[in-house]
């Protein structure tokens, strides 16, 4: 005999972090940073085959002021990661970055001075999209993973609170360079 039995219909009842992340969920505008081949897929999933418009990204923002999603399309140079910075500052909070494909992720075949070795070392990246080039099914199930990840978040003191504990995890792992096994 729950809450639910006693309430006349049409009330609905769910809390409010539940209710914000869902319309955060819902209102995805990425803003994109199409910098090599990979942005020929990004463009291919706005387009009506795959239909953007039913998860509610159907506009690729131009202005990081209206954007929340970054989705980082293809190889980052030395040059264009301060760039690349000053665009994900301008986002407002909260955003979310997006590194897709091999090159962006982890610098790719492009292993030079040149070449920034994955986007996490400019933004946090959210969720890392692996291909050369990645198809656009495999874009539409990391935003579907993304949405997971919104739908699920924490709102106030519990953020900063999860945000504090990511923070002392990601100090104590291991460096890169020291990790065995099949990274080296």
């Amino acid at each position: 005999m729950g809450l639910e039995e006693k309430l006349p219909d049409g009330i609905l009842l769910a809390s409010v972090e539940k209710l914000v992340n869902w319309t955060r969920k819902s209102s995805l505008w990425p803003a994109t940073f199409g910098l090599a081949c990979c942005a020929i897929e990004m463009m291919t999933f706005g387009a009506p085959r795959f239909d953007s418009a039913r998860f509610g990204m159907e506009v690729f923002r131009p202005s990081p002021r209206q954007a929340d999603l970054m989705i980082v399309a293809g190889r980052v140079s030395q040059k264009m990661a301060p760039v690349l910075r000053q665009i994900y500052d301008q986002m407002p909070d909260p955003k979310w970055v997006l590194a897709m494909g091999v090159c962006a992720s982890s610098g790719g075949m492009f292993n030079n001075y040149a070449v920034v070795q994955g986007v996490d070392h400019v933004v946090p990246v959210d969720m890392y999209l692996p291909g050369c080039p990645p198809r656009p099914e495999m874009l539409l199930d990391a935003f579907l993973k993304i949405h997971d990840q919104i739908q699920h978040g924490k709102l106030g003191a519990h953020k900063k609170a999860l945000q504090a504990e990511q923070e002392a995890a990601a100090l104590t792992a291991a460096p890169t360079l020291e990790m065995k096994g099949l990274l080296r």
